[in-house]
């Protein structure tokens, strides 16, 4: 019997042989100074309930054996729908009271990626971000000419003012106000409600192949076509099936400055360590520097983690073990099923 099993096993593929990792799904919605004591039970509420539908959602796509690239991209139109984030619907203001969003994706399997930066027109651009990894040779499209693109693919497009809200015009006056004594907007010393809110999510698929997708309305006040780190591939957004998949938040020049998603996944692969570990110096050494945010992060073994050097970031995260949603810094993981 034990022969029997043997020489069955011998003519397997090595591919089922192996145990295949846990599908998974890791988002955020922004780090910064998130005040505990400035945040109404309802609006808590509310934040959870938005993280609890796109974390499920992803993963119950992955589950049921969909991609890790379609699981991303699910979970970041979720985010990119709701007011509450500084992405798509909720996107900041620009210094002229429009908005310009950015968004990225990538796969960890062939390191095909697609970006867009500078729409104004497109309801959700990580759709646009996709569409312009699949269906252009192209990595990265800007302003008019990726809204020409996006009409192409007949993705849906709003007026500008659809990604008006209130509590971000407020944002943009006390923007304004702060920068009349300051020739140079990096000098200032940000107000957290002024970029805090960026989206993003990775993820890990039954295959083995990890994505990464991230959209952001970028910088309160924002001026002269300024782009963050969002679109900028191995910046903002990264994946690779051989180390991991990372999508980032915070202060975008440092994390373009110091290449914080790629310089992560660079450590897994070239020096051995736990994704987790590697985060965690990244964004240490980040904030020695002076940059704040966050990062999450997926590894091949389907190890979940996150990283962040704020008092606060909007995550969650999902496998077979159950779903974490967290919001504040002093939390230790509290597991439900």
């Amino acid at each position: 019997m034990k022969r029997l099993l043997l020489i069955l096993a011998l003519g397997m593929p090595a591919t089922i042989l192996a145990a295949a990792p846990p599908v998974g799904i890791v988002i955020h919605g922004g780090a910064g100074t998130i005040d505990r004591s400035q945040m109404s039970s309802e609006q808590q509420k509310n934040y959870e309930a938005t993280l609890a539908e796109a974390v499920n959602k992803g993963y119950e796509l992955l589950a049921a054996g969909g991609s890790s690239v379609d699981a991303v991209t699910l979970a970041v139109t979720v985010l990119e729908n709701s007011p509450l984030f500084n992405a798509g619907k909720g996107a900041v203001y620009t210094w002229e009271e429009t908005h310009e969003l950015d968004a990225a994706i990538m796969m960890g399997q062939d390191r095909n990626a697609g970006a867009v930066a500078s729409v104004t027109t497109v309801k959700n651009p990580i759709l646009l971000a996709r569409a312009v990894m699949e269906k252009s040779e192209h990595v990265m499209l800007t302003g008019k000419g990726a809204e020409q693109f996006a009409l192409a693919q007949q993705l849906e497009q709003v007026d500008n003012s659809y990604f008006n809200t209130e509590f971000r015009y407020e944002a943009l006056k006390r923007a304004r106000q702060a920068q009349q004594s300051v020739p140079h907007q990096a000098a200032i010393i940000p107000d957290p409600n002024w970029k805090m809110g960026t989206v993003g999510a990775v993820a890990i698929d039954k295959d083995g192949n990890l994505a990464a997708a991230t959209s952001t309305g970028g910088m309160t006040a924002k001026r002269w076509g300024r782009v963050g780190d969002v679109p900028v591939i191995g910046a903002g957004n990264f994946a690779d099936n051989t180390s991991c998949a990372v999508s980032g938040t915070g202060h975008g020049e440092y994390f373009i400055r110091y290449n914080v998603a790629s310089d992560i996944c660079a450590r897994v692969k070239y020096q051995g360590k736990n994704a987790a570990v590697a985060a965690k110096e990244v964004i240490t050494e980040l904030l020695d520097a002076g940059g704040t945010g966050g990062v999450i992060v997926v590894d091949a073994q389907g190890e979940l983690s996150w990283a962040f050097n704020t008092p606060g970031m909007y995550r969650a995260k999902r496998n077979h073990r159950g779903t974490v949603i967290e919001i504040f810094a002093d939390e230790s993981e509290k597991i439900s099923n």
